[in-house]
């Protein structure tokens, strides 16, 4: 039976921590270390090795098993010092914390430090186009042959897998077992034959999602994450991880730091382009009272309502947030309340789509030079529909705040 709860040993108690002492032995150690000139593998493998490229993990796994408010810390004095840190994205919030719950260490030894040093990209293949909110009805298929499993079926809605070098996979090994107990959890490797990758174009006109097709891909058995036909407790970790990480945040660099800065900087410059209209689909709240002044409808009393009620949310979006994160830095595992900071995206998503249409009336349609802010506004109503999907629907998160907040009855699996 493989380890179903994240072995990261004892932390070190709170009230036993000088964070000063912890920050000035970093800096020194950084002062030391850093080569702002150098390779960034190697400067990301040296900060992992030393135990700083994530404090709050085991120390057996490049980490210093310290509160999770350490690593905050760390991110703050590499941005002081003109360094930088860990790759950021999916790799880091999503696929590393579910291999550090459930990876055997023959794994993580493979996986987890080519995920910090940024030398392996990858992407989330879990929903289908028969299987989204519903995820414990996909279909894909996979069969044991020898030493690896086949897999055949199609997976959708999947950033960044045009270039990823792995996935976390969600496939169906037992066809007789309730929908929810006869799903496996893999790695696969996503450049080989077998899988074709197609990106999506959306109805704002980005083409951020692919879909991809599983025709005869291998997995080796050694990449089965957990165990046989219990995949779905994986990926219930995989989801809370999601939801805690709706928010990531893009790493910051000083300009003209050295190569290695540069290099970072590039990296991330090419990762969240796929997310540069996620700030539309949000919503812009921020462009509300803008508009409001820009179209001389300061008087205006139901507009200034509809901004009041944006603002609010906003602050508890804030606020559940800070909560959240306050959560992660003293230990606790991912809970309801990324569901709660998820459907209240969506809550604010819908309500920045009135309030612009309200502000804009039909000119929101126009698209073009002379349209408002340059179609910006038009971009955001095409957006904001997304949020009730993303990451899980709000039907989804209103079942898990059911179910763990107000304890009613589970969904039968």
């Amino acid at each position: 039976m493989v380890e179903m709860i994240r072995q990261k040993g004892p932390q070190e108690n709170p009230s036993n921590i000088d964070i000063e002492q912890i920050r000035e032995g970093f800096k020194a150690w950084v002062s030391e270390n850093w080569e702002p000139n150098g390779d960034l593998i190697t400067w990301r493998t040296k900060l992992a090795m030393a135990g700083w490229a994530c404090p709050s993990w085991p120390k057996a796994w490049y980490g210093k098993n310290l509160q999770g408010s350490t690593d905050r810390i760390i991110n703050d004095e590499l941005f002081k010092a003109g360094a930088v840190g860990v790759a950021s994205g999916v790799s880091m919030y999503l696929v590393a914390p579910t291999l550090l719950d459930w990876a055997t260490d023959e794994q993580k030894q493979r996986f987890l430090l080519p995920i910090l040093t940024g030398e392996h990209k990858w992407c989330q293949l879990f929903s289908e186009p028969e299987a989204g909110s519903d995820l414990a009805g996909l279909k894909t298929r996979a069969e044991r042959d020898g030493d690896e499993w086949v897999i055949n079926g199609q997976k959708v809605w999947n950033s960044g897998a045009h270039k990823a070098d792995y996935g976390i996979l969600l496939a169906r090994t037992d066809q007789d077992a309730t929908k929810h107990h006869g799903i496996s959890y893999f790695v696969i490797a996503m450049k080989q034959d077998g899988i074709e990758t197609r990106p999506l174009r959306q109805m704002n006109d980005h083409a951020s999602f692919n879909e991809v097709f599983l025709t005869d891909a291998r997995v080796h058995k050694d990449d089965l994450i957990g165990d046989v036909s219990e995949g779905w407790r994986v990926a219930l970790s995989t989801l809370a991880h999601e939801r805690s990480g709706v928010a990531t945040r893009r790493p910051r660099f000083k300009d003209d730091a050295g190569q290695i800065v540069e290099t970072a900087r590039t990296e991330a410059d090419e990762y969240f382009s796929t997310y540069r209209w996620y700030p539309q689909r949000a919503g812009r709240a921020n462009l509300i009272v803008p508009e409001i002044q820009r179209t001389n409808q300061r008087a205006n009393p139901l507009l200034r309502s509809e901004a009041s009620t944006v603002e609010t949310l906003r602050q508890v979006a804030v606020w559940t947030t800070n909560r959240a994160r306050d959560a992660r830095a003293s230990g606790k595992p991912p809970g309801a309340e990324g569901s709660v900071a998820k459907l209240n995206m969506s809550v604010t998503a819908k309500a920045c789509h009135y309030a612009h249409t309200k502000i804009i009336g039909a000119q929101g349609m126009l698209v073009g030079t002379d349209s408002p802010r340059d179609g910006l506004i038009a971009e955001v109503l095409l957006s904001t529909p997304a949020q009730s999907i993303a990451g899980g629907t709000d039907e989804i998160q209103k079942n898990i705040l059911a179910e763990k907040i107000l304890g009613l009855p589970k969904e039968p699996i």
